[in-house]
């Protein structure tokens, strides 16, 4: 019994308790990727279904064709002669923005709408953003004005191609829908100049929200909006399936009531294929089913609009784009079906959208899994960090190790020291009981430091014009292959840090790391996940050793001694992953900074605050200590 005091008393001081945490980090890791790629697997993913009762989808019988087929066709050709007009030859006779607004007005005032427009401009990366949006109002002949939803359709879409059929559309469902008294909510028509800045600045002046005078209020508004549908057919032939957009700004997502009732009404009341994530070919085999998941995952990670419907979301209206997509049978008047079927589920709705998940992952059209099932990957990979962090914590307090003793010199017994407790008895060697005392101004300071030095490159790149971006972020790429070294030699030669203040620094790096990827798994998973697995070698990779003899420094100098460990982060750098990514998918690396500089102005998008507040601080402490010039 007296034995086991002393046991219990020294078990924080045993060596073997710190070798246990890379392990508890490094299976953290490998449990949330497993748990990740199981599920799109049946036993771990789920059958999509509605919530809401009162959509009832696809149980309505849908009117729309017939002479409705020639009225689009009219409009189809006049959209096509206005697109004719903004050529050269034309430009001179009138701004072409206000020709466009002109024209769609007059189709909505015959139609007996009542119609309003609004210019907007947005300045972004040395860039112009302008246009003029025009929208008209029907009024719910059973409403009272209280909710509205919109039919919107963009005059160029994503892809900068002339929406011909789908402006078309919007105007012939305008007047087909004017004919109906079944409304019990406002319907708002809204055509916008382009997919990016005009349903920001709309949706932004709708809600009070937007910055004169760059964006010009609504003279006309309705109740609340309960639901948006985005119609993008750039076709000029029948089309094969409808690809389904769901992803918003920062990773948000609509109800998935709403994307249950387009599907059902697409696929099972009209007969028509349902795809997404760009997925054209679904055999719903698991590997198609973890290609979409993990296409979806960027998409949301990038936390970019990925069409005109983005812009509603942040503003916790529902939203989707429906995208004519293939070369098939199924033509322009079936997608108007389509779309009033899925205007009457709305029209049924008692209450804004709730019954359903906000947060999930699609693998195919009908299985999804919700967050309860898919957030503990990222939570896994956050915590790892967490555990290394609380590792290191308990390291920095431990007393230094005694110096070892000559070999000729005679050996000294450890001072001892009695221990009661219970009525047991114990002698404890003294350094058992050593209080070290933790440094924390340099540490603190410098982690503080680094992650205020993100503010730097955040403004940067946000602010640049569109011609300096790329060779702005070439020279910033070079500089980050310099600075680990250089803030190590500055560190070590004015304030060199104890090996106890090299433990703390890297613990409260990955602290705040972890501490800030559990926060974002729960409102962007995708962007939490992500920045997890890329800053995963920097629970594992230590500083370098100082060297002890002559030997020791020689080998220190030797280039493969630290190159490994260097090369990876390097490797796994903001900078770095960003030249990648652009060259796998074969994008510019200017167009994703002036996509990142429109979204920070426009959208709100703050992945970038991610990227450079959050992510590169952690990497540059991890640079930092595998930098050559480091010395502890």
């Amino acid at each position: 019994m007296t034995l086991e005091a002393p046991t219990i008393l020294a078990l924080r001081r045993d060596p073997r308790i710190l070798r246990l945490p890379p392990y508890l980090s490094a299976f953290c890791v490998v449990v949330g990727v497993v748990w990740l790629l199981l599920l799109p697997r049946n036993e771990y993913s789920r059958q999509t279904y509605i919530s809401e009762n009162a959509l009832l989808p696809g149980q309505v019988h849908t009117y729309f064709g017939g002479s409705e087929q020639s009225i689009f066709n009219a409009y189809k050709y006049e959209v096509r002669s206005l697109a004719e007009q903004g050529q050269p030859e034309y430009a001179r006779l009138m701004p072409y923005e206000e020709t466009v607004a002109a024209k769609l007005s007059n189709i909505f005032k015959s139609a007996g709408l009542k119609v309003a427009t609004q210019k907007y401009e947005y300045q972004a990366g040395g860039r112009s953003y302008g246009g003029e949006n025009v929208y008209s109002i029907l009024h719910a002949p059973r409403g009272d004005a209280t909710e509205a939803i919109v039919l919107v359709a963009a005059w160029r879409n994503m892809d900068e191609e002339l929406n011909q059929s789908g402006v078309a559309l919007v105007l012939t469902l305008a007047r087909y829908f004017k004919k109906w008294s079944l409304w019990s909510k406002d319907i708002i028509f809204l055509i916008t100049s382009d997919s990016k800045a005009g349903p920001q600045a709309w949706v932004d002046a709708y809600h009070d929200a937007h910055s004169l005078p760059a964006v010009a209020s609504l003279p006309l508004k309705s109740g609340a909006l309960q639901g948006v549908v985005v119609v993008d057919n750039a076709l000029n032939h029948r089309f094969e399936s409808l690809h389904i957009t769901y992803d918003g700004i920062n990773g948000q997502l609509p109800n998935l009531d709403l994307f249950n009732t387009a599907v059902a009404i697409a696929s099972g009341q009209m007969g028509i294929g349902v795809s997404l994530q760009r997925m054209w070919k679904h055999g719903d085999s698991y590997k198609e089913r973890l290609q979409t998941m993990l296409r979806g995952m960027v998409s949301q990670g990038l936390g970019h609009a990925s069409g005109p419907h983005s812009s509603f979301i942040p503003y916790h209206i529902d939203a989707i784009t429906l995208q004519a997509v293939g070369e098939g049978w199924q033509d322009e008047m079936a997608m108007g079906r389509c779309i009033e079927s899925t205007f009457r589920s709305l029209n049924n709705l008692l209450e804004h959208f709730h019954q359903s998940f906000f947060f999930y992952l699609l693998m195919q059209a009908n299985r999804f899994v919700s967050i309860g099932t898919y957030l503990p990957s990222a939570m896994l990979i956050a915590v790892n960090f967490t555990i290394m962090a609380i590792a290191l914590w308990v390291q920095s307090g431990r007393p230094p190790k005694p110096k070892a003793a000559p070999p000729n010199s005679e050996k000294t017994e450890a001072e001892l020291q009695v221990v009661k407790h219970d009525g047991m008895v114990a002698l404890v060697p003294k350094e058992a009981f050593a209080i070290v005392e933790r440094q924390l101004f340099l540490p603190l300071a410098f982690v503080f430091s680094l992650h205020l030095l993100g503010v730097a490159p955040l403004y940067i790149f946000n602010n640049s014009s569109h011609a300096a971006l790329p060779t702005t972020m070439l020279l910033f790429a070079v500089s980050n292959l310099l600075l680990p070294s250089i803030l190590a030699s500055t560190l070590a030669r004015f304030t060199p840090p104890t090996a106890q203040q090299t433990l703390l620094i890297k613990s409260f790096s990955l602290l705040l790391l972890g501490m800030f990827l559990s926060t974002l798994a729960t409102l962007n998973f995708s962007l939490a996940f992500l920045v997890g697995i890329l800053s995963t070698p920097l629970s594992f990779l230590g500083p370098l050793p100082s060297p002890s003899s002559a030997h020791d420094a020689k080998a220190k100098r030797n280039i493969a001694y630290w190159l490994p460990s260097s090369a990876l982060l390097h490797l796994l750098s903001p900078p770095a992953v960003l030249f990648g990514c652009c060259w796998f998918w074969g994008v510019g690396v200017g167009d994703v900074l002036i996509e990142a500089a429109f979204g920070w102005k426009v959208w709100g998008m703050w992945t970038q605050v991610v990227v450079w507040c959050v992510w590169w601080p952690a990497w540059l402490v991890g640079a930092v200590f595998v930098s050559p010039s480091w010395r502890v």
